[in-house]
């Protein structure tokens, strides 16, 4: 792969006096000297006036890649007004942190079911070399290489975790943000770019599944309510019972305390407001 190499480029400051006195002196030299040595200096006016295209400008944050005759001879940081061989091409590469939000895609999670899904990158180039000739165009590369890593993702892992404690789309937020990351940062490698961040913005299941997905959840949430009401009731039952025994309020036989139970535990675990019936059978 093709590396980084520092330019050979010079103050735009400093040359522009240098050239001003070098084109000064060859002009001067060409209308004094005599006819024998005009074309010397003719020569030396026509360098210097070629030498003036040499100068070019690099912002901050921004890079020049010098090519010669189509060969690589370095990269310049240096910001202000630089100087270099007026033969050498400069190509600007910007520095900046820059970000994009993919499209949302349509792809089947690891489970098989439609899932849509988008990712937001944040990036910026590292090695303007690489950008420039490694790929044919590094910005396009980062978008379709992105898009595809988001699609790798997605289809490895679940939307929702079948078994509590698996990595799931929806569910291992910090752990899918870091795989993501990495997975695009393989595949941008090559184009000298570095990944600062990469995470979802947008994840949901398709249309057409939405509406049967929401059901399923809506079902789970209310059986692990329903767990959650039987587990306390029962709990409550028992200290009940407990507590009955050990300040010796009622004595009660297998049957009687059966019966309790089974009263304790509609009042305490059903869906509506428990309505008392008074037995009034034994006062007659």
């Amino acid at each position: 792969m093709l590396k980084e190499l520092p330019a050979r480029a010079r103050s735009g400051f400093i040359m522009i006096p240098l050239l001003l006195l070098a084109q000064v002196l060859s002009i001067y030299l060409l209308i004094t000297m005599p006819p024998l040595f005009k074309i010397p200096a003719l020569l030396a006016a026509i360098l210097c006036f070629v030498c003036w295209f040499g100068f070019y400008m690099v912002h901050p944050n921004q890079s020049a890649v010098q090519q010669l005759f189509g060969r690589y001879v370095g990269t310049d940081f240096e910001n202000g007004l630089r100087w270099a061989n007026p033969l050498l091409t400069k190509q600007k590469v910007s520095l900046r942190v820059r970000n994009f939000e993919s499209s949302k895609l349509k792809v089947n999670d690891h489970a098989g079911n439609p899932v849509d899904i988008a990712a937001v990158v944040v990036w910026k180039v590292v090695d303007s070399a690489e950008a420039v000739f490694e790929v044919e165009d590094y910005e396009n590369f980062v978008t379709i290489q992105s898009e595809a890593a988001i699609r790798f993702l997605a289809s490895s892992y679940p939307y929702e975790a079948a078994i509590e404690g698996d990595i799931s789309l929806r569910s291992s937020g910090a752990e899918i943000t870091d795989l993501l990351r990495s997975e695009i940062q393989n595949r941008l490698h090559k184009a000298g770019v570095e990944v600062i961040e990469a995470r979802i913005s947008h994840l949901a299941y398709a249309a057409e599944i939405a509406s049967a997905m929401l059901q399923r959840q809506q079902a789970r949430a209310v059986v692990m309510a329903r767990q959650q009401i039987v587990e306390g009731a029962v709990g409550m039952v028992e200290t009940a019972l407990q507590q009955l025994s050990a300040k010796g309020v009622v004595t009660l036989d297998e049957e009687r305390k059966a019966a309790m139970v089974s009263n304790l535990l509609v009042v305490l675990c059903g869906d509506h407001q428990v309505q008392p019936v008074i037995n009034t059978g034994s006062l007659y």
